[in-house]
């Protein structure tokens, strides 16, 4: 039997069986069609089954399936690299390849500690994180999530040290934004006055925090913190495996900010959501910190799938045509409906970029609403009683309404 992620397998009904998918869209083997509003975790950001990666996918299959990544490099990895560097800024130059968005958090998390041990620092053992983060399943990434995230509390025991800094909520009509921000801001202050010597690094989900809720808070916040940490020699790691990819609107959430990280972690978006990839990307200062004739200082970690030559090729050809101008307009279109809607019977609404969220009253009444829209065609999943939207990037205006429109009808009747 198949035993699902995230999933209690005592409560919950049997998996719907999926026989293709096309576009925004599900086929299943009874014959239904539906429309996959949250491009299945996040990933499928061109839609399912996109014709342009799959050719590419096979042209490599029959090239290069894979090599070892420790004594040999390849086109599709180098040629990856290549096109990342025209988007992210010149000081982030030092890529290191994993599997998924854990492993490139728990890569961040290890290289920012061992760089302080390399120079003889054997103190900076804290990481600095928000509360209720998500960063990944891995003890690390886990650990770096803190004890307040809904997943992981069966493990607490095992966690490493952190310390948490209540992050703002920012969305529709908030009141006392601003004193909200400044009460976080004090609490950090505190932090950093008695333990700053001994942080290693802050991580974040930059602006919008997926799994807690879609949770967004402001650019000015986030630029205060990352000022603050950075006084006290405080590496900064922006886990961008859920924001990257236009999701926010531009290429990357950093792209907002002025202050930019010492590490970014990529992931989902990053092959159009048809392979596992990640990449860990990082500063020469970072990297040159792990130039010894000391073995002791070699980063010795790594995935047997490192780089994958097919993930690459596919990863390539995403970028390519994620960075067309109509793919752009889409995007651009995404946005502009989402912020022209507005729904009846809604709490918290917030849009940013892609994604729109908004909360209900109660766990049952969001399960509720989306098991009509299933019925309806149309697949969400919603964390606890917030309900979001994440379509991929070649949804169609016509399909946004047919969705929007039987959404605000379904709101309506519960």
């Amino acid at each position: 039997m198949i035993w699902r992620p995230f999933t209690q397998e005592k409560i919950t009904p049997p998996s719907i069986k999926v026989v293709k998918g096309n576009g925004l869209y599900l086929y299943t083997d009874d014959g239904r069609r539906y429309a996959d509003m949250i491009s299945s975790w996040w990933v499928n950001i061109h839609g399912h089954a996109n014709k342009e990666i799959a050719a590419v996918i096979a042209e490599q299959a029959a090239t290069l399936e894979h090599v070892i990544f420790a004594a040999f490099t390849h086109q599709p990895a180098e040629e990856l690299i290549e096109k990342l560097k025209t988007v992210l800024p010149k000081e982030l130059n030092r890529f290191f390849f994993s599997d998924d968005g854990s492993t490139a958090v728990e890569v961040a998390l290890k290289l920012a500690y061992q760089f302080f041990k390399n120079r003889g620092d054997d103190k900076r053992k804290i990481y600095l994180h928000f509360e209720g983060a998500y960063h990944g399943d891995t003890y690390g990434s886990m650990s770096a999530s803190g004890k307040h995230s809904m997943y992981h509390f069966n493990f607490l025991d095992f966690f490493f040290d952190t310390i948490e800094i209540k992050a703002p909520e920012f969305y529709d009509g908030v009141d006392g934004l601003e004193q909200q921000e400044d009460a976080s801001i004090s609490e950090l202050e505190r932090n950093l006055e008695r333990y700053g010597q001994r942080i290693c690094a802050l991580v974040v989900e930059p602006l919008l925090q997926g799994a807690r809720g879609m949770v967004m808070h402001r650019v000015e916040f986030l630029e205060r913190v990352v000022k603050m940490v950075r006084e006290y020699g405080i590496l900064v790691i922006f886990d961008e495996v859920f924001t990257g990819f236009y999701r926010t609107g531009r290429f990357f959430a950093m792209d907002y900010l002025c202050e930019k990280p010492d590490f970014i972690c990529l992931s989902k978006g990053l092959t159009g959501g048809f392979l596992p990839l990640a990449l860990t990307v990082t500063t020469k200062q970072v990297y040159e910190r792990f130039l010894s004739n000391d073995l002791r200082k070699t980063f010795i970690h790594g995935h047997s799938y490192t780089a994958n030559p097919i993930a690459c090729a596919a990863a390539c050809r995403s970028f390519e045509i994620l960075t067309r101008e109509n793919t752009i307009a889409h995007i651009s279109e995404i946005k502009a409906f989402h912020k022209s809607i507005r729904l009846r019977g809604v709490q918290k609404r917030r849009t940013f970029g892609t994604m729109t969220a908004f909360d209900l009253p109660s766990k049952e009444s969001a399960k509720r609403l989306s098991d009509v829209l299933l019925e309806r065609g149309i697949f969400l999943r919603p964390l606890g009683n917030m309900i979001y939207l994440l379509p991929p990037y070649c949804i169609t205006r016509e399909e946004l309404e047919w969705v929007y429109h039987e959404m605000d009808e379904c709101l309506s009747k519960l």
